[in-house]
């Protein structure tokens, strides 16, 4: 189970990262980090481009064990726009989407149409019944990402609100 590298998704791309784009994420992420603080906790003040290596070595690392597939999201000419990957950790029959955007970016529909695609490429894979969304209850900016995406909500987890989205009966 393995998705592919890259994603044309009208305007976007997405495509898995690769080292060489450390420094451009790392000024995306510091650029972003008043909106990035509240809700992930490696958006810190001192972020840089060693982080953001160690991030894009780490998915590799993941993509290579089947763990996490992360892409870095593109514009069609070119700008690094933000990140967004499927995760293992639901559990079997599952994939769990996380995304976070640059802020001039920001809503303009680009992650909405990232969630979509990606959704609609984590349900072709083998074995995979349903897509999960993990955000903060008071994460209203990913909230509604994932309902214009057509997620639903199906629990929650303290703080953590969960959204699923699924193939609906024809």
């Amino acid at each position: 189970m393995e998705p592919p590298e890259m994603i044309n998704a009208g305007d976007l791309v997405l495509k898995r990262w690769e080292p060489e784009w450390a420094a451009e994420a790392a000024a995306a992420v510091q650029e972003s980090l008043t909106e990035l603080k509240p809700w992930l906790p490696w958006a810190i003040d001192t972020y840089a481009d060693a982080d953001a290596l160690d991030y894009i070595t780490r998915s590799v690392d993941s993509w290579a064990k089947g763990t996490e597939f992360n892409y870095a999201i593109f514009t069609a000419v070119g700008d690094l726009i933000g990140s967004i990957g499927l995760m293992t950790r639901v559990g079997p029959g599952a994939l769990e989407i996380g995304y976070w955007i640059r802020t001039p970016w920001a809503g303009r529909g680009h992650m909405t149409a990232a969630v979509k695609v990606l959704t609609r490429v984590a349900l072709q894979l083998p074995g995979i019944e349903r897509v999960v969304i993990r955000h903060h209850e008071l994460n209203g900016a990913s909230a509604a990402v994932a309902a214009k995406a057509g997620f639903e909500e199906y629990g929650r987890e303290g703080e953590d609100v969960l959204r699923a989205w699924s193939p609906r009966p024809a």
